[in-house]
């Protein structure tokens, strides 16, 4: 991966060639980056993303982010200012969780989400190639930019692909009111209630198990 610059752009914009392969993410991907807040009803939260090197880290490890990539987009944090970066990624997060809570309410969506939303996708790294990797298969992404989108592609990618989806449909939101946690429920009659029986479910139910022990 070579980071130029483009005369006719900004300096807070730098231009990378990108010839390198990303992993087709699962639909899923977009919920888990919008649960990357924990304990929402809770005071505080748990906030994942405390600082950029976070951010970095998370796309590397779990949306498969080359880590070319992931340094290119480093350096231009370091330009455009780390934390108006890290601002603008919570806020594509929250975008997200509150899009996805609309669908599970049954609500419609805020225009100022779906238009921030619409501009990372403008933005976001261009797919040119499908290619088979060790099984699977991945994008290889074409000339663009070591930016926010650009390494926030992953996510975008999957956001549209479950927003366009048939399983958008399933998206609901844990019943633990301090937890809130987005889910996507694919259990044969649709009753699932919990992000996770193991933990969430398990607090309900010790919870029903102490107060009837009453």
């Amino acid at each position: 991966m070579v980071v130029r610059y483009d005369p006719g752009m900004s300096d807070t914009q730098p231009s990378v060639t990108m010839d390198c392969l990303i992993p087709t993410p699962p639909e899923t991907l977009s919920i888990d980056f919008a649960n990357t807040l924990y304990w929402r009803g809770s005071d505080p939260p748990t906030e994942t993303f405390g600082t950029m090197d976070d951010l970095l880290a998370w796309c590397r490890e779990q949306a498969g982010v080359p880590a070319g990539l992931a340094e290119a987009c480093r350096a231009h944090g370091e330009e455009a200012g780390e934390p108006a970066m890290l601002a603008r990624a919570l806020a594509l997060r929250e975008a997200l969780y509150r899009l996805f809570h609309a669908q599970a309410e049954q609500r419609e969506p805020l225009a100022d989400d779906l238009a921030l939303l619409g501009g990372f996708l403008a933005e976001a790294a261009p797919r040119v190639a499908l290619a088979r990797v060790d099984g699977g298969y991945a994008w290889r992404i074409g000339e663009g930019r070591a930016t926010l989108a650009g390494l926030l592609s992953p996510v975008l990618w999957s956001a549209i692909d479950l927003l366009g989806g048939a399983r958008l449909a399933k998206v609901k939101r844990c019943a633990n009111d301090a937890c809130q946690w987005l889910f996507i429920d694919d259990s044969k009659n649709g009753s699932r209630r919990w992000c996770s029986m193991s933990s969430c479910g398990n607090r309900a139910k010790a919870y029903r198990h102490y107060h009837k022990a009453d």
